[in-house]
């Protein structure tokens, strides 16, 4: 039985195993995190490789220091360099209706109705009004859009 932190041992290649599940659970959850990690676990196993001497406390601080470092560089260049696509409203599909004008679906009482866009019931929130009424959506809110009257 281990009593203290100092029989324990760290051989290289068990960075680069945490290194490989780090890589499994970005792949399976991605997002760029894990894979800042997983280069972090994989550098300190090349660090204790060549320097097997390196304390368990020194190596889990340059695995931390590394991962903390290459997390927040990736996080200032993907906001400097961020993608850009000719469709940024793709997965944002309440966001793509903002602007437009609809007929109301159900009138809208006590600051809720309803609207029909295309084969879809989107709820509203906005300031009663019958359903001859025209509405424009001004913002979303979760599922629900905020409209106005459109004279």
């Amino acid at each position: 039985m281990v009593n203290d932190m100092s029989d324990i041992v760290f051989i290289f290649w068990y960075w680069w195993v945490l290194a490989l599940i780090f890589l499994v659970i970005e792949i399976l959850a991605p997002g760029f995190f894990f894979l800042w990690m997983a280069a972090s676990g994989f550098l300190t196993g090349i660090l204790v490789w060549f320097l097997p001497t390196v304390s368990l406390n020194g190596q889990f601080f340059v695995f931390s220091a590394l991962s903390i470092i290459a997390i927040l560089v990736w996080k200032t260049y993907f906001k400097k360099y961020a993608v850009k696509t000719d469709q940024p409203l793709l997965n944002k599909r309440g966001a793509q209706y903002i602007g437009r004008v609809f007929n109301l679906y159900q009138a809208i009482e006590n600051g809720q109705g309803k609207i029909k866009v295309d084969d879809t019931i989107w709820k509203v929130h906005g300031e009663d009004c019958g359903i001859d009424h025209r509405v424009k959506v001004v913002a979303i809110r979760g599922t629900v859009f905020d409209v106005v009257k459109v004279d």
